[in-house]
């Protein structure tokens, strides 16, 4: 049997790292990466046949849980007609019928095939509609990889420790401006768009303080700048509506992925008819991608939309929210300091040696993130069976497939795991 460190090893004589993402990498925590072999509902299994209770949930990805079957036949019976014909399909329609039927704001949606690709188009789409050129963005959230939206970023590159990336020229993110996070920002007639993460889960998880979002609706009126949420993380996992519907705010564009793929890559930004006449064919700017609407994902996102309620997202937060009080508090009783700050159904996890106090920006947040407590916790719980993110800046996701006897185990795992990342650091 070939394992872990035997896959590893031959990964990365023939990709960069032995990783497609560097936040696959292990490093942040150390060790070697488990190769993944089949996933099945709340579950992983890798090479060596070691399952793991998996809150990474392809980083949100899976909301059903992995493999859900409602997916696989959608994806399977897909499959059967064909992968990909560069011509309209009636997928894409029907995908995007559902996300303008669940999002009160959204009138039109263009499909493409990641987030970033979501986010970078929605930010051309947004110089082009306003004549201007500034994109303000906040420090620590990520929005992709795309070079003007690197700078000050969180996820993988607040793991590595990078301020940004090499090959991003000064001219790539000399319109961009970064502000802190939950401060709304003065703007002037040179912004073109303000991006924000509704909630920001790429530095670990910073909730949105009371007023911000509004706050950011209003400055951008003000001066007649556009609003864009990135919602490839929160949206349709908060809500059926997202974050318009969650915390009553509605921009002007969305950015979506993850779940509307159901696991396939997938992106889309969405907007109002006004906003949208400015892109091609209709209008000037100008985007485009061969495997956009693609059919199997397509159908793969529309299987999870339409078999997710209203009821259904409410009961998802109520379980994620007992689960990360219960989880808090099994942690700080076993000797660590613990915070699990949640909305809806997302969790964060903080950790430290002493005490202190929920992060409100990317700032607090490193001082958390970069204390080294974190990746003793990860190894702790993996050696249990329990899978977190590989760094301390990512969230956890619990999926519907992670029903309370899973989360309750979780728990008494944690708990032990809690006592040996104590020892260690206090």
């Amino acid at each position: 049997m070939t394992g872990n460190a035997e896959w590893f090893a031959r990964a990365q004589a023939v990709i960069p790292g032995g990783v497609d993402s560097p936040v696959r990498s292990f490093r942040s925590v150390g060790g070697t990466p488990y190769t993944v072999a089949s996933g099945s509902g709340a579950y992983v299994t890798d090479v060596e046949g070691t399952s793991y209770i998996d809150f990474v949930q392809s980083y949100g990805a899976s909301l059903l849980g992995h493999a859900d079957p409602r997916v696989i036949e959608a994806i399977r019976t897909a499959a059967g007609k064909g992968t990909t014909f560069g011509a309209p399909t009636p997928g894409e329609v029907l995908l995007a019928e559902a996300i303008v039927e669940r999002v009160a704001g959204v009138e039109q949606v263009r499909l493409v095939s990641s987030g970033t690709e979501a986010v970078m188009s929605a930010v051309r789409l947004a110089r082009g509609a306003t004549g201007r050129s500034k994109i303000l963005k906040f420090d620590g959230c990520y929005h992709g990889h795309s070079d003007a939206l690197l700078v000050a970023g969180g996820s993988g590159v607040a793991q590595l420790g990078l301020p940004g990336s090499a090959g991003v020229t000064d001219g790539a993110v000399g319109d961009t401006i970064v502000a802190p996070y939950n401060v709304v920002p003065t703007l002037d007639e040179n912004v073109a768009a303000v991006l924000v993460e509704a909630v920001a889960a790429n530095m670990n998880l910073v909730r949105p303080t009371a007023g911000f979002l509004a706050g950011l609706r209003a400055e951008c009126d003000r001066v007649g700048a556009l609003l864009i949420f990135d919602e490839v993380i929160t949206g349709f996992r908060l809500d059926q509506g997202g974050a318009e519907s969650y915390f009553g705010v509605t921009p002007d564009l969305w950015c979506f992925g993850k779940v509307i793929g159901g696991g396939l890559p997938v992106g889309a930004f969405a907007g109002t008819r006004e906003i949208f006449r400015h892109l091609a064919p209709l209008g000037p700017v100008y985007q485009a991608g061969t495997l956009s609407g693609n059919p199997l994902a397509t159908a793969a996102g529309l299987a999870v939309l339409q078999n997710v309620t209203p009821a259904a997202y409410a009961e998802l937060a109520t379980r994620a929210t007992r689960f990360g009080r219960q989880l808090c508090a099994a942690i700080r009783e076993s000797g660590l300091w613990a915070c699990v700050p949640g909305e809806g159904p997302l969790l964060g996890l903080y950790l430290a040696a002493e005490n202190s106090s929920a992060p409100a920006n990317f700032n607090e947040a490193k001082v958390l993130c970069d204390n080294g407590v974190y990746s003793t916790f990860f190894h702790a719980m993996l050696e249990r069976g329990v899978a977190l993110a590989p760094g301390a800046y990512e969230i956890m996701f619990v999926s519907f497939a992670h029903d309370d006897a899973i989360l309750d185990r979780t728990v008494a795992i944690a708990a032990e795991a809690a006592v040996v990342t104590a020892q260690k650091h206090l």
